[in-house]
C-alpha cells in the first residue's frame, strides 16, 4: 500500500543529500567528453511565508509527520517528547524558522489565515479550556492537522471537522 509518509520520507532523505554540488549532464552518446560543468549563483529568493506554495510548508509539514507517535511531555519541546506549542516550535526550528514558544505568542504573532485557505504548515489554533486560546496544531492539507494533544499523548493527525476540534477553532496564522 502506498502511503503519503513514505513520500515525505523519500522527500526528506533526498533533501537530505543536498550537498550543492552541481550534478554532471547525462552520458552522450558515441561517448564524447561532457562540456565543462560550471556553477551559477542561485537567483535571489523573496521571502516565502511558510504556508504557501513554496514548498516550504510541505518540508515542514512532512517533519512533522514524521514525528508521529512521539509521546506527550508537560513542557517537552524535543522528541522525548512535546506539548502541542514545543512541537510546533521545534518544528519550525528545524527548517530555521523562527516562531515563539507559548500557545499564546504564537497566536500573538504570525498573519492571519482564513480558514477556508489553510495550506501545509500554518498554525490552527483551539480554545479546549474556556475563552482563552490553549492548543496549537498544524495543518498538512485539506481538513487534517498534527499536532502533541495531552489526551491519549502522542503526536497524531486528526480532523479540523472532527466534532471534538471544529467546535473549539480559534483561528489560523501563517509564518
Amino acid at each position: 500500500m502506498f502511503r503519503f509518509g513514505t513520500v515525505v520520507s523519500c522527500a526528506l532523505l533526498a533533501g537530505c543529500a543536498a550537498t550543492g554540488a552541481v550534478p554532471r549532464p547525462f552520458p552522450r552518446p558515441g561517448g564524447s567528453p561532457d562540456p565543462p560543468v560550471t556553477a551559477s549563483p542561485a537567483p535571489p529568493r523573496a521571502p516565502n511565508p511558510v504556508g504557501t506554495s513554496g514548498g516550504l510548508g510541505y518540508a515542514i509539514a512532512g517533519t512533522a509527520l514524521g514525528l508521529r507517535g512521539v509521546p506527550y511531555r508537560n513542557g517537552g519541546a524535543d522528541p522525548s517528547g512535546f506539548d502541542c506549542s514545543g512541537f510546533v516550535w521545534y518544528v519550525f526550528a528545524h527548517h530555521g524558522v523562527d516562531v515563539p514558544r507559548t500557545v499564546t505568542q504564537q497566536f500573538e504573532q504570525g498573519v492571519n489565515v482564513d480558514p477556508g485557505q489553510l495550506a501545509p504548515g500554518d498554525l490552527v489554533f483551539f480554545r479546549t479550556a474556556g475563552e482563552f486560546v490553549s492548543h496549537v496544531g498544524m495543518s498538512i492539507g485539506g481538513d487534517e492537522f498534527v499536532h502533541a494533544p495531552s489526551a491519549r499523548g502522542e503526536v497524531r493527525v486528526e480532523r479540523l471537522g472532527s466534532s471534538y476540534w471544529a467546535p473549539r477553532f480559534a483561528g489560523a496564522k501563517r509564518y
